[in-house]
């Protein structure tokens, strides 16, 4: 389970950013707290969520995503598993 920590949050945004997308914070109304803009490798977070739901936002979106793992380092890889893995627990 991820701790919910600013410390998590900048860890999600550099695995997404290794994966070669762009994070944005800005104002918006959808729902999930973040989006992906037609297709784009750009992520579009609610800069108005707070930290839970830009974590849960974050990581609903990373379970959707299929990214290279080649592009990511030993410990991303591993948190990247953890995130697609506890999907399968629930």
């Amino acid at each position: 389970m991820l701790t919910l920590t600013a410390h998590t949050l900048e860890k999600l945004e550099l695995l997404l950013k290794s994966a070669g997308y762009k994070v944005r914070y800005e104002k918006g109304n959808f729902k999930t707290g973040a989006c992906m803009l037609l297709s784009s490798k750009v992520v579009v977070v609610n800069k108005f969520s707070n930290l839970e739901s830009k974590i849960h936002a974050l990581t609903e979106l990373l379970r959707e995503l299929d990214i290279d793992y080649n592009l990511l380092d030993d410990k991303q890889t591993a948190l990247l598993q953890q995130i697609k893995q506890t999907r399968l627990q629930l």
